[in-house]
């Protein structure tokens, strides 16, 4: 019988990799580039969990890393609808770096 760390440590690195192909293969919007983070962020912090609950103290740090991840979103969120709004799309190959 497998031990549940065990399960959820191999979900969670599986749900990393799986984000990071995702962000690497599939880059044309910036939506799903968004999403693709964010799913690695979940697997780090089921993988913090996992971590701090062996070792049965400091769980504040992983609500401080909630907090971190939820500004990250929101701060993706807020510039994804400023590109839409100035540049008409979220694509990668519409935004240009030289126009102001």
């Amino acid at each position: 019988m497998m031990d549940f760390s065990l399960v959820w440590f191999t979900s969670s690195f599986i749900m990393i990799a799986c984000g990071l192909w995702s962000f690497i293969s599939y880059h044309k919007h910036l939506l799903s580039s968004l999403l693709s983070l964010e799913f690695m962020m979940l697997g780090v912090f089921s993988l913090l969990m996992l971590q701090v609950s062996g070792v049965g103290s400091e769980a504040y740090f992983v609500l401080f890393f909630l907090t971190l991840v939820a500004c990250e979103g929101a701060l993706g969120l807020s510039l994804l609808v400023f590109i839409v709004r100035s540049h008409g799309s979220d694509y990668f190959s519409s935004i240009n770096i030289l126009e102001c």
